[in-house]
Formats: C-alpha cells, structure tokens, sequence
C-alpha cells in the first residue's frame, strides 16, 4: 500500500472516529435530556397536586387561624334572613320548653291580666299556639335587631378557638363538638333578649324563666373528627405549602428543555388541578346539605356553608385566572405559527393607529425615540411593576387577576404606539397625508 492510500486510510479511520464520537455525545445529552425531562414531570406533579392543597391550607391558616378574618367572615351571616329565621325557632323551641302555660298565667297578678291578655290577642282553641306565634314574634325581632348582629359577632369571637379545637384539635370556648361530628353554638343571650323583649311586652311571667342555654348548630359531617387531623397538619404548614408548590412548579420549568411549552402546560395544569378542588367543594356541599337531619334548616346551614367556603371558591377562581393568564403569555410570546399571527394582528392594529393619530398632528417629540430605543426594559419594568402589584394584594379575586392583565396589556399597547415610527419621530406622512421631504445628507 502506497503512502497516498495510507495517508488516506488514516483520514478515513479519523473521520470515523470522530462520527463515532459525535454519535456517543449525542446519546450521553439524550440520556441526560430524558434525565431532566423525568425530573422536571415529577418535580410539576407534585407542585399541581399541592396547589390545591395550598389553597386549603391557606384557608385553615387565615379564616380557622385569624379570629378577625373569621369574625368578618361569619358577621354577615346575622343579617341572613335564612339564618335569623332559624335562630328565631331555637330560641323560641327553648323558651316554649320551659313554660308552664296553666301554671304561669294563673300566677299573673290581676291587674297585669288585660295586658297579657291583649299581648296574646284570642287565644282561639290552642293556648300554646297563640302563646307560641307570640313568642316566635318577639324572636323574629330580635335576630332582625342590631342587638342580634352584636351578639352574634361576639358569640362567634369568643367561639372561634373553640370552633378551632373542632376543626383542628386545638382551642376551646363556647363552640362545643358533640359526638364527633357536630360543631354547636350557644344562643343563651340571644334567649335573654327575647326573654327581655316578652317582659317588655306584658308576659312579666317570663322573667321567672330560668337561664336557657340552647345550641344553634355551625357545621355537622360524619367525618369531621377525621379530617380536623389533616386539617390542622394543613393549617400548620399555612401560607408555607403554596410556596413549595410554586417552588416545585419553577423547578420544573428550569428543568425542562422546552421551558415555553412546559410554562404554557403547567399553567393549565395547576389551573385544572384547583378547578377541580372548586368542583368537589361543590359536589361534598350538595352531599353535605342531603346529610342534614331533619331538624336542621336545609337554608340555613347552605348560607353557613357558602360563608365559610367562600374564601376557599375566591382564591380557587383567582388561581384558575391566574393559571389562564400565564399560559396565555407564555403562548403569545412564543415562535408558533398561530402566535406569530396573533403577535403581528396586534403589532399592526397599533401601527394604524399610530399613523391615524400623526395624520391628525399627533406628535412625541424626544418621547418616542426615548420608548423606542428603550421599549424591551419598559416592557420588563412594567411585567414587574403589575407582579409587585398582585402581590402586595391583599386577598387578590380572579377578577383582581384578570384587571391586572388587561391593565398591564393597555400599558404595553401604550408602549409600542409610542414607540411606533411616526411623523412626530421625523419618519411619517405630514398632517395633509404627505410623505416627508428627504433629509439633507
């Protein structure tokens, strides 16, 4: 064998080499890629199964944990026609219960006779019917009262460690877990001012009523001594759990090779993954209420229900917004085709715009050039600036998300007309419509 074909044996057994080379390279990084890739799915799942979690448990650290914020949460519930309605028949079962009709009326002093007679109208064929729609009167006027609002916010003050002993094995107070399924509250002042109220009237014989202390019930489920174990495990962990749950989500997306895609898939993922907690919320309320015995107001205790649920649906809806809203800016900022078109409809609605204001004299002066030269660091401040934003407020809705959204998109629009070239920037038509005159090299 010659030098030449030698020399190009060699150069051959080179080039193989190095193909073969190039060849492990590239199955070494697809094995890492897949590495990363597996990584990057766990580290997201845990992060979506968490965010619901979080959620909850963000729920038993503010509204089970905060006395205030539970306080102004249940307060509206005195004003609830279905809830008065059903405070109004305890305290009148529980003063009807300890009224001796016969024996009561026949110690009514003689003169205080025509009084009370006319208090309790005609009696017709039912004493304790005639006495009982009298009573029932008073209840209702108390619980419409202001007195009832106050009673009832104060009740629930000095309730709420109780209420969080039920809920979550901790506290203790005049909320009462009986039977390991029912949290009770007692109306004995609500009792007391109706009691006044039937003194007031005429029935003086009422005052002789001893102290009556009667349970008007908050939540009842089979499974609540349960699930106040996990509840309060989520009521430690409170605002901390949410975090760890964007942490995985982020370290995910870091993780995975196309990071757009995977930004646009988390974000629904997370968004489905807490609509589906708002739609068990909604399912376990109309199994919840079929639970109820008989003797509780069906009404009543969905407007308790709703009320304590109701800070878990805001921040459900706020989250699902939030997700939509992401993997909508992720998608419109990518390099796909349908992204691309959206992106240009949009850059060319605003430059019609801008020519249609310089053909009306619109001018900007050094601003334009200013935006224009600096537009990518304006566009970033102002992602930041409606970041800080959401934030720094307190208890966000999904209508707080979505406002934020089009307020930071109307900001960008602003941007890019500024920046836009026009004839206030030397480049335009004239106000007539005519180009401009050549510069002077």
């Amino acid at each position: 064998m010659g030098p030449a074909e030698q020399a190009e044996l060699a150069r051959l057994r080179g080039r193989v080499a190095e193909l073969e080379a190039e060849r492990g390279s590239v199955r070494g990084g697809g094995r890492r890629h897949r590495g990363r890739s597996f990584l990057a799915v766990v580290l997201i799942v845990i992060g979506c199964i968490l965010a619901p979690l979080g959620i909850v448990a963000s729920w038993a650290a503010d509204q089970v944990g905060d006395t205030d914020r539970y306080v102004d949460t249940v307060g509206p519930l005195a004003s609830n026609p279905d809830i008065q309605k059903a405070v109004a028949n305890r305290a009148t079962n529980a003063i009807m219960q300890r009224i001796d009709l016969q024996s009561l009326l026949s110690e009514v002093p003689t003169d205080d006779r025509p009084l009370v007679e006319k208090s309790l109208g005609k009696l017709g064929d039912s004493l304790e019917d005639a006495v009982r729609s009298f009573v029932q009167d008073k209840a209702q006027g108390v619980v419409a009262s202001d007195a009832f609002e106050n009673i009832w916010k104060q009740t629930n003050r000095k309730a709420h460690s109780a209420l969080d002993k039920a809920l979550t094995g901790s506290g203790g107070g005049a909320v009462k877990l009986e039977g390991g399924d029912t949290v009770t509250l007692d109306l004995g002042p609500v009792v007391e001012q109706v009691k006044q109220r039937l003194v007031d009237s005429g029935l003086t014989v009422a005052a002789r009523i001893p102290e009556v202390h009667t349970d008007y019930t908050l939540v009842t489920n089979d499974n609540i001594g349960k699930a106040k174990t996990y509840l309060r495990l989520l009521q430690v962990m409170g605002n901390w759990l949410p975090v760890l749950a964007l942490v995985l989500v982020a370290g995910g997306v870091l993780l995975s090779v196309r990071r757009r895609r995977t930004v646009v898939a988390t974000a629904l993922a997370v968004a489905v993954s807490c609509g589906l907690l708002g739609i068990g919320l909604r399912v376990f309320r109309v199994i919840y209420l079929d639970r109820l015995p008989a003797s509780v107001s069906q009404d009543a205790a969905a407007a308790v229900y709703d009320t304590m649920t109701h800070f878990l649906f805001t921040m459900v809806r706020m989250v699902v917004a939030l997700g939509v809203v992401v993997a909508l800016a992720a998608w419109l900022t990518g390099r796909g085709k349908r992204a691309r078109l959206v992106r240009g409809l949009w850059i060319s609605g605003i430059d019609g715009a801008r020519l249609t204001a310089d053909r009306a004299g619109f001018r900007t002066g050094p601003v334009g050039p200013f935006v224009r030269h600096h537009r990518t660091w304006i566009g970033w401040i102002l992602v930041v600036g409606a970041l800080l934003v959401y934030l720094l407020w307190s208890y966000p809705t999904g209508w707080v998300v979505v406002g934020i959204a089009l307020c930071l998109l109307f900001l960008l629009a602003v941007v890019e007309f500024l920046a836009a070239e026009g004839d206030g920037d030397g480049g335009g038509p004239d106000a007539a419509g005519n180009p401009p005159a050549p510069s002077a090299v």
